[in-house]
């Protein structure tokens, strides 16, 4: 009887054991399918591919009018490390010199739910605000954004947009300060301007009326939307004998800046104008900020948006460097002699 005891003991403890190998062998296994899971899901994460960040790029401009501060704004982004159709896609939006498409192509930008809206000068960027009150809008080149109802503040934009602001009514002035300069007996001055930009034009050319009741000229005023515009405007400042033309800066003039040119010498008119590219194409002078370099900066808000960073908290950049670019050229094609203090102090004189 004992033995049989034993022996139902010895049972009972195999069964014990067996039962112990068992739930060991199971842990093992759910241990193992637990790993393999997490290493398929780890791996599956790692192949999913990441978001790439969508910029709008929103303009009145042409393509081809300001390819120069586009590829600013490319550079500004490389510099920072990324590279259009690898690691961010860029939505371009051209008005070409049409002001009223902007509301329509700024809408179509917010429709593609765009991460970030870089928007070129003030028209643009107030098609933008008016769109969107909660995607990001980088202003570029902006003229008294704070005036022009864009931001609250430079210091504390508010609200979703900030960026680099230019051109302030000290400089628009001292662009006709200059011409007045070169011409000391002159006494009346024709300024073109675009009405289709009627905010940011209406401030400038508001800026140059109050410096020529100080210089005590008198201003023609003509203005310009297009290209055949322009040369209508050239044909009514001949007609009154006018003898200088200030360009008040604005897309469309940038764009025709050539054409600008080559109808100063026609009609045998020293230009001034608020963009280098301007004298680079063959007007007398201009002065004003380095565009390129506010497109370049602006690449900088964002980066910085595309890291998480809010608009409202971001004050704006504004230029403080402006360059007087003189060209030579079309003086000497006038008959026009730069007087040499003008010339000293000139960042770039082109022969």
């Amino acid at each position: 009887m004992r033995t049989g005891r034993g022996q139902r003991g010895v049972g009972h403890d195999s069964l014990k054991c067996g039962h112990s190998t068992f739930i060991a062998q199971h842990s093992v296994i759910c241990a193992a399918v637990c790993a393999l899971l997490f290493a398929l899901c780890s791996q599956a994460e790692a192949q999913q591919p990441k978001k790439v960040p969508r910029i709008g790029y929103l303009t009145v401009a042409s393509r081809t009018g300001s390819a120069h501060l586009t590829q600013a704004l490319l550079q500004g982004l490389h510099e920072l490390g990324y590279v259009e159709g690898q690691n961010i896609v860029i939505e371009y939006r051209w008005a070409d010199g049409n002001f009223e498409r902007l509301p329509e192509l700024a809408a179509d930008l917010v429709r593609l739910k765009v991460d970030v809206i870089v928007t070129a000068v003030t028209q643009a960027s107030l098609a933008a605000k008016n769109a969107t009150g909660t995607i990001p809008i980088v202003m570029v080149a902006v003229a008294n954004p704070v005036d022009s109802g864009l931001i609250a503040s430079l210091a504390r934009p508010g609200a979703n947009i900030s960026g680099t602001s230019v051109m302030n009514d000290e400089v628009v002035g001292k662009q006709l300060e200059l011409l007045k300069e070169i011409l000391p007996k002159i006494s009346r001055v024709a300024a073109m301007w675009n009405p289709a930009n009627p905010v940011f034009q209406k401030l400038q050319l508001r800026a140059v009326e109050a410096t020529a009741r100080t210089l005590n000229v008198s201003l023609q005023k003509v203005e310009a939307r297009d290209e055949d515009e322009i040369e209508r405007a050239f044909k009514a400042v001949a007609k009154e004998r006018t003898r200088a033309l200030h360009v008040l800066p604005d897309p469309v003039f940038t764009t025709h800046r050539g054409r600008i040119a080559d109808l100063a010498i026609k009609y045998r008119l020293p230009t001034v104008s608020g963009t280098i590219e301007s004298a680079a194409a063959g007007m007398l002078m201009s002065y004003g900020p380095n565009f390129p370099e506010s497109y370049r900066r602006a690449a900088t808000y964002v980066d910085k948006i595309l890291k998480g960073a809010k608009p409202a908290d971001m004050p704006v950049e504004r230029s403080t460097k402006f360059e007087l670019v003189i060209n030579l050229k079309p003086a000497k094609q006038i008959g026009l002699t730069i007087p040499p203090s003008v010339l000293a102090r000139a960042d770039r004189v082109i022969k």
